[in-house]
């Protein structure tokens, strides 16, 4: 049994259930949304997370409409949110599929977007689950800003620790945070354990974040080298703050140039990745991410052993250890 399919095992059933209620949740009448909706069907991921939703609600009860509404809504969010980031990065690949941008101008990705956002309101109206809406709302508004707040420090490549920290809590966090607490209020859990599941989640997603900027840094198995997209896109990651921190003054300048001016020259690159592994700064990350997943552990300590529980902690161990 593959890792992910022994993280599913105590929601297996309750997946498939979800994918039934995901996909009613898409139709239209409209044809060129039925082939959009379509097009995302067949290039699904790795649903991590809706497992999070699932596996959260298990742990206090049984999975009712009320958790399959809450990973229905996360799920229309977080592909919306995708479909607008493509737009955003000009990116024409996801998954190894053609973006909706690419195939059918951004005007349509926008608008298909848009669409799914209000799919995701009108699910939750229309099945009276408000304090869901609330939550999931509560995370759009925090990644919307989290990204905003990115773009304003990446002008000037001013962003400090606190800065990285409060953008990847919203940009990363928020999202991850909304499945467990929106998992656990499905079962009926109390505001405590709400709050709780939520500080899980949240500390899940930080880590998440950091094992995804590690990955810049890493050699990429298809071409032999580290993929750098995060320095070529100007983003200041924890490994680089974290150098640009410790480094002398003048090499802190001449690095900042070089992302500044000389981001897509290879051998520029290059200079950047080394120096980030000079002063330590991977190390430093991969410390951070394995600090926060030791706090995310700790909230879920709250509560009795399960089998919920447990692929909770095989799916937080997931998130730091996978390979892509």
């Amino acid at each position: 049994m593959s890792e992910l399919n022994l993280i599913r095992e105590p929601i297996k059933l309750e997946l498939k259930e979800f994918e039934k209620h995901f996909k009613k949740s898409l139709k239209s009448n409209v044809p060129l949304l039925d082939i959009l909706t379509n097009y995302i069907l067949r290039k699904k991921g790795k649903q991590m997370r809706p497992a999070f939703v699932l596996l959260s609600a298990r742990m206090f009860g049984e999975i009712g409409n009320a958790g399959y509404t809450a990973a229905s809504l996360i799920e229309l969010l977080h592909t919306a949110s995708l479909i607008h980031d493509d737009v955003v990065d000009e990116s024409y690949e996801r998954r190894g599929f053609f973006s909706i941008n690419a195939l059918w101008k951004s005007k349509v990705a926008v608008l298909f977007g848009d669409y799914l956002l209000a799919k995701g309101l009108l699910l939750s109206v229309a099945n009276k689950e408000y304090v869901l809406l609330e939550i999931v709302s509560e995370a759009v508004k925090d990644m919307s800003e989290g990204e905003l707040l990115q773009i304003q420090k990446s002008f000037k490549l001013n962003i400090n620790m606190e800065d990285y920290f409060e953008i990847i809590r919203k940009k990363t966090a928020a999202l991850i945070a909304a499945c467990t607490a929106s998992g656990a209020k499905s079962s009926g859990a109390s505001d405590e354990h709400v709050q709780l599941m939520k500080e899980f989640g949240q500390y899940t997603g930080i880590a998440f974040q950091i094992k995804d900027d590690l990955f810049d840094y890493e050699r990429n198995g298809k071409i032999g080298k580290p993929t750098a997209n995060d320095i070529k896109e100007k983003k200041m990651t924890l490994p680089l703050i974290y150098a640009l921190n410790v480094c002398p003054t003048s090499e802190r300048r001449k690095i900042i140039s070089i992302i500044k001016h000389h981001n897509r020259n290879a051998d520029k690159v290059d200079e950047v990745i080394d120096f980030v592994k000079k002063h330590g700064g991977l190390d430093y990350a991969a410390k951070k991410m394995e600090e926060y997943k030791l706090m995310a552990l700790e909230k879920l300590n709250s509560f009795p052993e399960s089998d919920a529980k447990k692929s909770l902690i095989l799916l937080l161990e997931y998130t730091i250890n996978r390979k892509e």
